[in-house]
């Protein structure tokens, strides 16, 4: 009982331990300490302009952004599953967030938050973390592009500095305004990121170490004040938000109403799911590159926990971002440390710099968020989906077209249930039946054994495939065909892997169609799985070993057989006599 009860709170451990307390078991010091600073000190440059972009274009304040990177970063380090992931707002939020705010305002937000953590740790503590997986990659690269598009329209009016004060939230109205206002675009604005567009190529081509984004911030900041010179107004963080406090907020527990609730369940699922796949998918790349394993199930509890607080502190959904965990990797981080310590360096960068980024250019936001929303459309990547098999096709375009022109929960649903629908129709072809002409585990007066068996009334059928309710008519056509029933009927059933409820319904039908006639079965060499759910069909069904035999090899079947078909004979013979 003891050594059970050991194995069982091994076996949570193992599930659920942070990635932290796994590395600091194995001891920690300055050295290590000193890795895990300087990364963080060099995600932290990267998540400043990031983390105020991405609230601005989600329909925030930026300083909400920098609160999210802070507490969601440092809980995602603390609590996560994986060494190197970086925590903070990405662009897949922008686009659900802004929709939830434009309908529900920030209180739905917050609620759609609560909910999402609540299901990312049920998640993780149902131990769900690896099913995730399975979310079909067309599906994944669909949403994924969909919502890079839609990122990057999101951004034209700060771009080009348009003075328009509503701009529709869907996309085809969006752009008709924009092409509407073209008259009225701000050459200041378009300069501004003109500018950051050619530091930010110029950066990352001949100097990649460089933080291209701060960089790029810093050098338009600088054309804000040769602008303010000049006369000229240039749209800015100071002008549109009023700047960015010193110091995080005082933690307030949103007000939570069942009602409210159930009216943003939609967004909350969203949410959880976007944040699980995006933060499992950004673990998994940065196992790639360090040959590291991540912890899913506990990813996810620190994801939940991370949203949860979030919301404490007026921030915006979290997840782990995979270009900046890459840069933490690069930067030689040790440790999950190395995230704390981001979150650190971001809240110092609040207590001492805050008053500076009034002076940061919306145009120049808008040109690293353009940058951010190509990069996930992954053009590699679609075209090469788009070029392979014509089911992936359809349901990467399905996605990515929904994603764009209806919204995200309609995109998801639609394309997971093509997905799955192309995935049963293609394993469904997968299904053979055929008889069995050229086995020769014997000869008989150089006769094929097979030959001589069908000559007495025995059939041998091989089975190959999975037997699921998506080829059932396949099968049940198959079976049907067969007219004549044969003394013996032998299925081989070695290359069939996994049996569902309706695959072994049909065999049951067909059993009891051919005992009408005598027939005797045999299943040679079945798998597990589906030995236990025949099994369990036949039981329910009152078919016992007197109806159908087993074999474990087809050799033992064809032995079987010939002492049933003696046994035949020799009752024949008896008869005949009297």
């Amino acid at each position: 009982m003891l050594s059970r009860l050991k194995n069982t709170f091994a076996g949570l451990a193992e599930n659920f331990t942070p990635k932290l307390f796994e590395i600091l078991k194995h001891g920690y010091d300055s050295q290590k300490f000193r890795r895990d600073a300087i990364a963080g000190a060099t995600v932290a440059v990267v998540s400043i302009p990031l983390s105020m972009a991405l609230a601005i274009a989600s329909g925030v304040t930026p300083a909400q952004g920098l609160y999210t990177a802070i507490v969601a970063g440092f809980l995602i380090a603390l609590l996560g599953g994986s060494r190197y992931q970086i925590g903070g707002p990405t662009g897949a939020f922008v686009v659900i967030i802004f929709n939830v705010i434009q309908q529900f305002g920030y209180a739905g937000l917050a609620t759609a938050m609560l909910i999402a953590g609540i299901v990312l740790i049920v998640a993780g503590l149902l131990r769900l973390g690896t099913y995730i997986k399975y979310i079909p990659y067309p599906v994944v690269i669909g949403f994924t592009a969909g919502i890079g598009i839609l990122l990057m329209s999101t951004q034209i009016k700060d771009l080009l500095g348009l003075q328009i004060d509503d701009v529709p939230a869907d996309f085809l109205p969006k752009w008709r305004m924009y092409l509407a206002n073209m008259d009225k675009l701000s050459l200041s604005s378009v300069a501004i990121a003109v500018v950051s567009f050619a530091t930010i190529f110029y950066i990352n081509f001949k100097k990649p170490q460089l933080p291209s984004y701060l960089i790029s911030v810093i050098v338009s900041m600088v054309l804000v004040a040769v602008f303010s010179i000049a006369g000229t107004d240039v749209a800015t963080i100071g002008n549109k938000f009023g700047g960015i406090p010193h110091f995080l907020p005082m933690p307030h527990f949103p007000e939570f109403n069942l009602d409210f609730a159930l009216k943003v369940l939609p967004s909350g699922l969203t949410i959880a799911f976007l944040a699980g796949v995006e933060s499992l998918l950004s673990a998994t790349v940065v196992d790639g590159m360090s040959g590291d394993n991540h912890n899913s199930n506990a990813e996810l509890i620190g994801e939940g926990v991370a949203n949860i607080a979030s919301t404490f502190f007026m921030g915006v959904p979290a997840t782990g971002a995979i270009a900046r965990t890459a840069t933490n990797f690069k930067a030689n981080a040790y440790s999950p440390i190395a995230g704390i310590m981001q979150s650190i360096f971001l809240l110092l960068f609040m207590l001492l710099l805050a008053p500076a980024a009034k002076y940061i250019p919306l145009a120049c936001l808008s040109a690293i968020l353009m940058l951010i929303g190509w990069n996930m459309m992954g053009l590699e990547k679609l075209f090469k989906l788009v070029r392979g098999p014509q089911g992936d096709r359809y349901t990467l375009l399905v996605t990515l077209l929904l994603t764009v022109l209806v919204d995200l929960n309609t995109a998801i649903s639609v394309g997971f249930i093509l997905a799955s629908i192309i995935f049963m129709h293609r394993m469904s072809k997968e299904i053979e039946i055929e008889t069995d002409e050229n086995v020769n585990p014997y000869s008989i007066s150089g006769r094929d054994l097979s030959e001589v068996l069908h000559e007495q009334g025995v059939v041998s059928l091989r089975l190959s495939g999975p037997l699921f309710f998506g080829g059932a008519s396949h099968i049940s056509h198959f079976f049907n065909k067969m007219k004549q029933p044969p003394k013996v009927l032998i299925l081989r059933m070695g290359y069939v892997p996994v049996v569902d409820a309706s695959g072994a319904n049909i065999i049951v039908e067909f059993i009891k169609k051919l005992r009408k006639h005598q027939t005797k079965i045999i299943l040679s060499n079945v798998k597990k799985q589906p030995r236990r759910v025949l099994h369990d069909a036949f039981l329910k069904d009152g078919i016992d070993r007197k109806i159908v035999a087993t074999a474990s090899s087809f050799e033992n079947a064809l032995k079987m057989t010939r002492r049933y078909l003696k046994k035949l004979d020799l009752a024949e013979d008896g008869n005949s006599e009297k």
